[in-house]
């Protein structure tokens, strides 16, 4: 039986507003429509969305690569600050760059937004976030899902979450399999802290040291909210660029778990890279984290990314022009260390210290 005129439908007195979540579709459309690739079709709006796979028969040998992610603990700091527009780069940033690494081309992207009440406007500032940055990806962001659940999230709590496609051809998959002895490591600069480790920091700043978001810190030079709400730098466009122009063997993106454990990673049996830490000096926010926390060094380096967001592995004689490509697209590298002969599995080790501030 249809309800009363005049009465609150069943599904909003359940807390599910659909009008709500109509509003921020229509809200969100002009920027998902900047991230608009000529190979996508239709509009959003759809039941799915999609992409003509007609561009592949470029490739001579087209393969597929997906990547899914969320943001994280961070969502906690966006949500206290009360800010939403830079949360959407955690996300691409955690998703496209892990396709980079193998050399793929991030094609598009879908996202889902979980959320204790829809709120139009903040649902659309979480959106312009992530396509703008998937315009600087390069990625479509061909749609994705806002669900209200109320009830299980707070009406100001929500969580973002993505996947992302994307296409490499077959024959210039990078991997551990390209790196061998001599091969040196060029570490690509950190934004900050990137969408990693923000639990033990939540832990260490806000709830043991009982600090503020709003408190300004002098060795940050704006309040620790700033700092920690930093998006993550978003790599695909000069990594795809490094890809194609120099002699890339393999690429680590230094997320979860920190820079050795994410750098083995693409590192074969029966080599190491060791890294020295006098190559470059960590940005603040990773002493004040230590420091505060009292974390051993080997807590820090296996949870925060300590300023490396990428390392490429690539022959000595292209460090040159690596290095100046990189800087055309505004992105601060270092000559960090090299692949060497060692027995077992392969891996990557720090030595040394840190330059001093």
């Amino acid at each position: 039986m249809a309800a009363e005129q005049g009465t609150i439908p069943a599904y909003a007195a359940a807390g599910v507003d659909i009008e709500a979540g109509d509003r921020a579709v229509e809200l969100m459309k002009a920027s998902v429509a900047r991230t608009r690739r000529p190979e996508v079709l239709g509009s959003l709006g759809g039941f799915a969305g999609f992409f003509d796979a007609a561009a592949l028969a470029r490739y001579d040998h087209p393969v597929l690569a997906t990547s899914t992610d969320g943001v994280g603990t961070k969502v906690a700091i966006a949500q206290a600050m009360g800010r939403y527009d830079t949360i959407g780069f955690d996300l691409i940033g955690m998703l496209v760059d892990d396709l980079v690494v193998c050399g793929a081309e991030p094609l598009f992207v879908t996202d889902y937004i979980a959320c204790g009440k829809v709120y139009p406007e903040r649902i659309a500032a979480i959106v312009d976030g992530i396509a703008r940055a998937c315009q600087e990806a390069g990625a479509a962001l061909l749609g994705g899902e806002t669900a209200e659940h109320p009830g299980l999230l707070g009406p100001d709590e929500f969580d973002i979450a993505g996947a992302t496609t994307g296409v490499v051809e077959k024959a210039r998959i990078l991997g551990p399999e390209r790196v061998v002895a001599g091969d040196v490591a060029l570490a690509l600069a950190s934004s900050g802290l990137h969408s990693n480790g923000y639990s033990l920091v939540r832990h260490v700043l806000l709830e043991r040291a009982g600090w503020s978001l709003d408190r300004h810190v002098d060795d940050l030079g704006r309040s620790l909210g700033e700092e920690l709400l930093e998006p993550t730098r978003v790599y695909a466009r000069a990594c795809l660029a490094l890809a194609a122009n120099c002699q890339v063997h393999a690429m680590s993106h230094i997320t979860g778990g920190g820079l050795a454990n994410n750098l083995g990673r693409v590192v074969p049996a029966g080599l190491e890279v060791v890294l020295d830490r006098a190559s470059w000096t960590p940005p603040p926010v990773f002493g004040l984290v230590q420091s505060v926390g009292g974390l051993s060094q080997p807590d820090v380096e296996s949870t925060l990314n300590q300023g490396v967001g990428m390392v490429v592995l690539l022959p000595a004689d292209q460090v040159e022009a690596a290095r100046s490509l990189l800087a055309g697209f505004g992105v601060e590298s270092w000559l960090a260390g090299q692949a060497q002969a060692a027995p077992g599995p392969g891996s990557a080790r720090l030595v040394g210290a840190h330059a001093d501030r």
